[in-house]
């Protein structure tokens, strides 16, 4: 009988309280885009993956605002007008991918004008992203796990040491030249506000920009090794450097290139991993090359633009609230995931906001149940359902 109180009293809550994300909207029919050609390092391998493991229910389709620009159905990646989004698909993490892709096209404005890069180490996925959205723009692009893979050292976390989480080195060589600007997405977040916002943030000189965290201890990026080294800890002489979360970043692909910043971090990766245990720079995965080599030069984002560390830290994934301040994307970094808490019925008051997004199997009647009561029970539920799509 309580359960019934809490999900009702959250259900009327959810209907009198004004979401503070834009209107939702919806697109008209737009290709995907196939690829006829790859480079060297971006050859399919001859195995795919069948893709009966996952099923997902096709999102109902958006279309664009009658303020949007018009966006040619058979335009091309290099139309200007398009917002590009970078982000992965692999098993572990895809049913996280397709909600967060679901949340950027439920509060994008102008959704037709939104084009997606995936980068995939089975191309087989595919098949699942059709399946969900059959009108999205996108490519999937191949990255061959052995082009990393001998850089890459132990972590705290094994899903720290996978291939495709350093895929976001090699974005400005994997895509088109004429992209000249990405957001890079991580797979565990949602948007509640139109990516088209962020998108148009000014970079300056800069070639990235990211919310930073400048209260943050960031000595502890790094070992005592690397401090107690005058030239390795000499990198951040002439700077003041912040952490910041590389889950959401804004890049500038043609200014990257320039610098050529991908063999830049790659250098940092093989300075870790040529000191062996005894020798090691940092503990983490591709976090601490990017602050090696950005830190201190990053255009700094609103902090509304990546409410991190929704999935507890690196061991246990506890639950936690919701920073200060306004919210637009919601990013469950740490070892707590909103799908795996749902799934073994112990989901956090935060998870009932990746719920309505998740498009996981024939129904979420009971994945959205379990988190309402979830959310019913938080000390900040009406802040939380502020947050909800009302569908």
């Amino acid at each position: 009988m309580m359960l019934l109180l809490r999900i009702s009293g959250f259900i009327s809550a959810f209907m009198a309280i004004i979401v503070l994300a834009p209107s939702l909207q919806s697109f008209p029919p737009a290709e995907a885009i196939r690829s006829s050609h790859f480079d060297p390092y971006l050859r399919f391998p001859g195995r795919i993956s069948s893709p009966d493991r996952f099923s997902f229910r096709q999102a109902s389709p958006f279309r664009n605002a009658a303020e949007c620009a018009t966006v040619a159905e058979n335009s091309t990646i290099c139309d200007p007008s398009l917002v590009h989004i970078a982000i992965t698909l692999d098993e572990e993490y895809l049913r996280g991918s397709i909600a967060a892709v679901h949340s950027v096209l439920q509060h994008a404005l102008c959704p037709q004008s939104i084009f997606f890069h995936f980068l995939v180490s089975d191309p087989g996925l595919q098949t699942l992203v059709l399946s969900a959205f059959p009108d999205l723009r996108f490519k999937i692009y191949y990255f061959d796990p052995d082009r990393v893979r001998r850089l890459i050292s132990t972590s705290v976390r094994s899903a720290l040491e996978q291939p495709l989480n350093y895929a976001r080195n090699y974005l400005a060589d994997i895509l088109e030249p004429c992209v000249r600007r990405v957001i890079y997405l991580d797979s565990d977040l949602v948007l509640v506000d139109d990516i088209a916002k962020l998108w148009r943030t000014r970079l300056g000189s800069r070639t990235i920009g990211a919310p930073e965290y400048c209260h943050a201890n960031f000595t502890k990026y790094f070992t005592s090794r690397f401090w107690s080294n005058p030239r390795l800890a000499g990198t951040f002489a002439d700077r003041r450097p912040c952490y910041f979360n590389t889950g959401v970043m804004v890049m500038d692909l043609h200014q990257w290139r320039k610098a050529a910043f991908t063999r830049r971090i790659e250098k940092w990766m093989e300075i870790q991993k040529g000191g062996g245990l005894s020798g090691r720079i940092y503990e983490l995965g591709s976090l601490p090359p990017f602050l090696l080599v950005f830190a201190g030069h990053v255009a700094p984002i609103e902090h509304r633009w990546n409410q991190h560390g929704l999935g507890g830290d690196n061991v246990k994934g506890s639950c936690r609230d919701l920073h200060p301040g306004p919210v637009s994307l919601l990013h469950w970094s740490g070892s707590g995931k909103p799908w795996a808490r749902l799934d073994s019925n112990r989901p956090c008051p935060l998870d009932a906001i990746w719920a309505h997004y998740d498009l996981y199997g024939p129904t979420s009647t009971a994945t959205a149940t379990a988190a309402a009561a979830a959310a019913a029970d938080s000390s900040s539920s009406s802040r939380l359902v502020s947050l909800l799509p009302d569908h």
